[in-house]
């Protein structure tokens, strides 16, 4: 299409929009004029109707722009305001904003501008106001010479009723005469600049207008259009009780429902009309007044349709139960490896997003055998697929399966992918909830890749976003500017301090119903395996920040997930809750999973922060917070959270030559997390790269913005050993059934953190060192005799259940008493990277005052004793004493004796003896 085409037909169809939304002076203005224009919040979508200041994002088309979506000269970055963009309040939600067009947008003189381009926003960006339907306002300018304006009627086309009468007024400059012509009939000409008729409407059907302006030459310039005269309404119900949406009656015929109370008629445009109001598309209404429909006859099997419902005459709208959106905006970054023959936009013939349809519906042959994993062996692994691989979609998802295999993992949840706005987002500010985005691909290819991830034992879990919507969904831009009349969401959120978008309330048999219908295209389309929902704590219409417990809430969820049961007993239903612990205790003894987050109190262990109790992640045993079931998704990092290496090599612990801020450090202490973290019975998460040690912080490039992806992470050793001991962790927990045991005991309040597991099959004790100096504790095991260390394979023979074991900083061990296969061939290298060889080296600073450090080695671990004499033999301190792991160690005297008291200067000797082996060495104390 030729582009300046495109600009005059885009002033066609967005004169109906933009005539209420703007007033300006003066009317036929040029690139050159000063113009004061003034918005009328309560026109178009109503997004600022209330609105305490008005900024103007805006910029401008010239003869060289494309299409509506190429701005150009756009004054502003979105989102930043500055004094020029801010419009002066005029009182009942009108603003009005002044400059010289030319110089505002600092335009070259031999650059020819066709409109000026308007979003209107509030100081945060949270609402906007647009063209009723959603898209941007355009003002169009006057190029200096003879130039023409509708002004009447002020939307296109009109619509009326039997008996209304209908205004037409256009004005022009520059012209000799102006012509009116009704169905090509000429009804009315005049030499003055301005021709005006009123028209009587007496029956129903559609009427074409076109206006001739003819210049001195004779020449003539049309304007056409069109109004349409509505007929009574058909009142019948629904057939065969069908619910509102889509619904395939044969390959050639299908229904049509839209739910929209409160509105007065709706037509439908698409590809079967040329996409103008038509009354042989002009939709039934039901008994209950609550929607509209229609039956389609005559489709070509298998051909895809693009259509929209007309409301009231003022609203374009895609349909919300549509499974496939064309965005005119955005779909164009989308590249054909993504999506494949992607419908085109029906560019020049609408505006705003468009749905589609297909009869008949592809059925996808589901090919996988598969055993859903037990919720409580689950191993999470979230991923926002923008971030997790460079071609961000489906097709290559399939391909990285065998990685989440090596890894061990037995579920994935996707952030969330059904429609949401713009292409570049985490998803959570969904539009369309049964449409999967094209930025991630098909739905065949979701269809393949749940297939492909069941085939290898692998869980698939939705994220989905049921508390709120955003101004693009067609739900709420039904009722933008009536939103006490929405019957699914609130017209304010009860939730004043956790608020995003458009609240749903869950209470409206509505919400409940498209919920429910949402919840079960998911399940019974894709196969997944269940749903973690975004924002629980927000489904309620009770007043408050959503901490205390709340019976509605619950009932509102145990309903929800009754629904999810009756069509799959055994999906997954995961809340990202966050309320007081009662109420999550209730909701998890319902079978419902919770989230548990984490990550302060990892964050600090693994920083090496363990005063005051910060470091005690003991909340994510389940037990602890007096759950009797295992329905808490603990986690360490989330697509919410900072990560942890990020905040260990920013702000790490040190302690002479133990720095956390070293990266092998940093990554060595993930390690020692995961050793607890895994080994914790219950579900658990992990966040994409977390296994690899991801260290761009959150807020990198925006919080919500692309982050680096780094597969080459896995050629770095430290980072490809931290994702085998997380997959020998995870192995470990999948594979024993002593991780899924009750019978829990734990101390992780200090640095000496341990837990110990008692279960029929095998007992577990799990240590840790969280410090950055070595620590000693005194530990009981479940017995004496023989206990094993996983990662070493080392076998132990403890005389006495009780031991004292000494650990250097970020040392850990699993002890088991059955012998495991342990994993040490498969990882780079021991988790307390020590030598082999018995030694006792030459203790540093020698002479000393006041301390000094003895470092020493022992190639097996035993009972091990490192103590200090004076000449004469007699023994002055007893430096280390207790079981000791093999590897080496570093033991510090301050130069006092056991009662505290300083010794003398002179030479000393320590003696370093294990059950085998003894030597020593000498030392010299100087005062």
């Amino acid at each position: 299409m030729n582009k300046h085409f495109f600009i005059l037909l885009l002033l066609l169809l967005s004169t109906c929009a933009f005539s209420q939304i703007l007033q300006w002076q003066p009317l036929f203005a040029t690139a050159d004029d000063t113009i004061t224009i003034i918005y009328d919040a309560t026109q178009g979508d109503g997004g600022l109707v209330g609105a305490s200041s008005v900024y103007a994002h805006t910029g401008v088309l010239t003869g060289e722009s494309q299409a509506g979506w190429d701005w150009k000269y756009v004054k502003t970055s979105w989102g930043q305001n500055t004094p020029e963009t801010k419009l002066t309040p005029l009182g009942n939600n009108k603003w009005q904003i002044r400059f010289h067009i030319r110089s505002y947008y600092n335009i070259p003189h031999n650059v020819r501008v066709t409109h000026l381009a308007f979003v209107f926003r509030d100081a945060n960006s949270t609402h906007t106001g647009r063209n009723t339907d959603g898209s941007d306002i355009f003002l169009p300018l006057s190029d200096g010479g003879a130039s023409t304006m509708l002004l009447r009627p002020d939307r296109l086309p009109a619509f009326h009723s039997v008996g209304d009468t209908l205004e037409i007024l256009f004005v022009a400059s520059g012209f000799e005469e102006l012509r009116l012509f009704l169905n090509d009939q000429l009804t009315q000409t005049t030499q003055e600049d301005t021709l005006r008729r009123l028209i009587l409407t007496t029956k129903p059907g559609r009427t074409n207008v076109r206006i001739e302006a003819i210049d001195a030459a004779g020449a003539a310039l049309p304007t056409s259009f069109y109004y349409i005269v509505n007929a009574p309404l058909t009142i019948e119900p629904l057939p065969d009780n069908l619910g509102w949406g889509i619904h395939y009656q044969s390959d050639s015929e299908v229904v049509l429902a839209l739910e929209a109370p409160h509105k007065e008629f709706v037509y439908l445009i698409g590809d079967w009309n040329d996409w103008q109001a038509d009354p042989n598309y002009y939709l039934k209404q039901t008994p209950d007044g609550r929607g509209y429909w229609i039956r389609l006859s005559a489709l070509t099997p298998g051909m895809l349709y693009r259509y929209q419902y007309w409301v009231d005459g003022n609203l374009k709208i895609a349909d919300p139960y549509t499974e496939l959106v064309l965005d005119p905006d955005h779909d164009r970054f989308i590249d054909a490896a993504t999506f494949p023959n992607m419908p085109p936009y029906p560019e020049g013939k609408t505006t705003g997003l468009v749905s589609t349809l297909q009869s008949p519906q592809q059925t996808f042959n589901w090919t996988s055998s598969y055993q859903r994993p037990a919720k409580e062996n689950l191993v999470i692994y979230e991923l926002l697929l923008r971030d997790f691989i460079d071609a961000h979609n489906y097709i290559t998802l399939i391909d990285t399966l065998n990685y989440f295999q090596r890894l061990g993992v037995n579920a994935i949840e996707l952030m969330p992918v059904s429609e949401f706005e713009g292409n570049i987002s985490w998803g959570y500010n969904p539009s369309f909830y049964f449409a999967p985005d094209k930025y991630y691909g098909r739905k065949i290819d979701l269809q393949r890749f749940v297939d492909e991830a069941h085939k290898r034992g692998i869980a698939v879990i939705l994220d989905v976003v049921l508390n709120h919507s955003y101004s693009q969904s067609p739900m709420v831009t039904l009722y933008a500017n009536q939103m006490w009349r929405n019957p699914w969401y609130n017209e304010t959120s009860p939730n004043p301090v956790f608020s995003w978008g458009y609240d749903f309330n869950h209470q409206s048999p509505a919400t409940q119903a498209f919920v429910d219908r949402v919840l079960e295209h998911w399940l019974r389309e894709y196969h997944i395996d269940g749903y973690r929902f975004d924002f629980t704590k927000g489904f309620t219409n009770k007043s408050g920040d959503g901490w205390a417990h709340d019976n509605s809430r619950i009932a509102i969820l145990r309903r929800i997930a009754d629904h999810i049961r009756s069509i799959d007993s055994e999906a997954f239903i995961i809340l990202e809750h966050f309320a007081e612990n009662s109420e999550e205790k209730e909701l998890a003894a319902q079978g419902m999973m919770l989230w548990g987050n984490l990550n302060y109190n990892f964050n600090e262990a693994t920083m090496g922060y363990n005063e005051n109790g910060k470091s005690d992640f003991s909340w994510g045993i389940y037990s602890r917070r007096g759950w009797d079931q295992p329905n808490l998704v603990t986690y360490m990092e989330s697509h919410d959270e900072e990560r942890l290496m990020f905040k260990n090599k920013k702000w790490g612990n040190s302690s002479g030559g133990y720095n956390i801020k070293n990266e092998t450090t940093a990554l060595a202490r993930i390690e020692l997390a995961a050793a607890f973290f895994f080994t914790i019975p219950g579900p658990k998460m992990i966040w994409q790269f977390g296994e690899m040690g991801y260290d761009y912080s959150i807020d990198y490039n925006g919080r919500v913005d692309p982050k680096p992806i780094r597969w080459d992470y896995l050629d770095q050793p430290a980072r490809q050993k931290l994702f085998r001991v997380f997959s020998a962790l995870i192995k470990l927990k999948q594979k024993h059934k002593a991780f899924r045991s009750d019978d829990i005991t734990f101390s992780l309040t200090s640095a000496f953190k341990w837990m110990r597991i008692t279960d029929d099959s095998m007992n577990v004790v799990v240590v840790g060192n969280f410090d950055v100096t070595p620590l000693q504790r005194r530990i009981e095991f479940h017995h004496e005799g023989r206990w094993f260390d996983y990662f070493s394979g080392e076998s132990m023979q403890f005389e006495a259940a009780h031991q004292d074991i000494r650990l250097e900083p970020g040392e850990y061990h699993i002890f088991t008493d059955v012998p495991l296969k342990t994993p040490k061939t498969q990882i780079l290298e021991a988790p307390s990277a020590t030598p082999t060889s018995f030694g006792l080296w030459q203790n540093f600073p020698n002479p000393f005052n006041p301390n000094t450090t003895i470092t020493f080695s022992i190639p097996t671990g035993g009972q091990t004793s490192l103590v200090v004499f004076n000449l004469a033999g007699q023994k002055i301190k007893t430096l280390w004493q207790g079981w000791t792991m093999r590897g080496e160690h570093a033991v510090s005297w301050d130069g006092l004796d056991e009662k505290g008291r300083q010794v003398s200067s002179g030479v000393y000797l320590y003696r370093l003896t294990t059950s085998d082996r003894s030597t020593t060495r000498k030392m010299l104390l100087t005062r």
